[in-house]
């Protein structure tokens, strides 16, 4: 197996061209590199300075620059969201989402946390389009997003129970941040972050940019994890951080029903593309599996009448053989769920500031949908393909397989696939809006 230095060092690049084409191989070349030292890097647990350096060495962080949003009676050109972005029309100078979302996958299944934490920056980095106001300027696009800067951190409210989060009160002409919150992907490695507090003049939801360098930040690891121990997950502490203006990205209004429908495909872009992660653990998990199965030769089944022919070549177990169907076709199903929510979340990215609410709950359907069935695959198959393996589930073995295993289910734990269902029966049955909420 190849060995890395321990820490790698890379300033952050923009992309040199926007040519959607070329991300499968950029992708594919990082992935296979994740993947070379993932067992041993799981192990270790430190903070992803390297991971994130390979990265950014490939331009993965600036792929995502925002294009302008389009609707009916648009060109494809929003001076009042490009103006100065360097987007440059409907496509901007990025990848679109169904390519970002493919990255996130593939990533992920090189690496369930590198690909956590590519997926919580990509959706931080529309934070300035989702919470601005719709004749608002650009925010920070232009230095954080297509200048490569990796954003951590999160925009939903904390949970009452942990405590009472970020608040952010009026300063001069500015504001001061200060509290304690907990953040899944980030903290140690982020070159900004992106907060949501709440507002003490307001209490609207504010969304601000942070740089984690600040004297009155401090950050702590939480890399002691069951899994996703490399996404860079801990604690922060703000200390009378001062907050200029100019930082902050938007708000969310206290009343949900003010909220407008663009803005409420944040929190489900989120979900989305945690969905995808969850997906690449699973398909990883199946296709490393797939290699240690192939190199054993099973005894024949003097049950099977078969089990002669199916045993002159490896990986011929009748019974091994239509587990690995099953699960085979668990993926699938689970990869054409995403994809077609996929597709509506970027098409109602897309649609802007004309999106309905109407519109906005069909996405939001799809996407619990998509949440439901890949959380339930992903810990499937991640548990089944120990049962098939065998000599690979120890910690001594060199497949490892646990660690797909760990991740799937510390990823899935963030949501309840049950609440999920709950929301699409209630929209199928009585036409229900799944409910926007800003909090985790």
């Amino acid at each position: 197996m190849p060995t890395k230095p321990v820490v790698r060092t890379a300033a952050p690049r923009k992309p040199l061209v926007a040519d959607d084409a070329m991300w499968p191989r950029v992708t594919r070349e990082v992935a296979d590199d994740l993947a070379a030292d993932a067992i041993a890097r799981d192990r270790a647990g430190k903070p992803p300075y390297d991971e994130v350096a390979r990265l950014r060495e490939a331009g993965l962080p600036a792929l995502l620059t925002p294009p302008a949003p389009l609707g009916p009676g648009r060109t494809g050109i929003d001076t009042a969201h490009d103006s100065g972005s360097g987007t440059g029309g409907s496509g901007g100078s990025g990848a679109d989402w169904r390519t970002a979302a493919a990255v996130i996958r593939e990533i992920a299944a090189a690496d369930g946390s590198i690909g956590e934490l590519i997926a919580r920056h990509y959706v931080l980095s529309w934070s300035s389009r989702f919470f601005a106001a719709p004749d608002g300027p650009a925010g920070h696009e232009p230095s954080a997003v297509p200048g490569g800067l990796l954003l951590g951190g999160g925009t939903d409210l904390a949970d009452p129970d942990s405590g009472p989060g970020l608040t952010l009160s009026p300063a001069g002409s500015g504001y001061l941040l200060n509290g304690r919150r907990s953040f899944a992907a980030g903290v140690t490695v982020a070159d900004r972050l992106v907060v949501g507090a709440t507002s003490t003049h307001t209490g609207e939801l504010l969304i601000a940019l942070v740089n984690p360098a600040h004297s009155g930040v401090l950050a702590g690891a939480d890399n002691d994890r069951l899994g996703q121990r490399l996404t860079g997950a801990g604690s922060v502490d703000f200390d009378n951080v001062p907050v200029g203006p100019d930082d902050i990205l938007g708000a969310v209004p206290r009343d949900e029903h003010a909220v407008s429908a663009f803005t409420a495909l944040a929190p489900l872009a989120l979900r989305l593309v945690l969905s995808h992660v969850a997906l690449g653990i699973a398909e990883g998990a199946l296709a490393e599996a797939r290699d240690v199965s192939r190199a054993v030769l099973p005894a024949p089944r003097a049950e099977a009448p078969d089990a002669t022919s199916y045993a002159v070549r490896p990986s011929g177990d009748p019974y091994l053989l239509l587990a690995y169907g099953e699960l085979a076709t668990a993926a699938h199903t689970a990869a054409a769920v995403v994809e077609r929510a996929t597709d509506a979340l970027e098409q109602g990215l897309l649609t802007g500031s004309d999106l309905g609410m109407d519109e906005r709950a069909e996405i939001a359907v799809l996407v619990a949908a998509a949440e439901a069935v890949t959380s339930r695959s992903a810990v499937d198959i991640t548990t089944r393909i120990l049962e098939l393996t065998q000599a690979a589930t120890s910690l001594d073995s060199s497949a490892a397989l646990d660690r797909f295993w760990r991740n799937a289910r510390a990823l899935t734990a963030q949501s309840s696939p049950t609440h999920r269902l709950r929301d699409i029966g209630d929209h199928y049955l009585n036409g229900t809006h799944p409910p926007f909420t800003a909090r985790s």
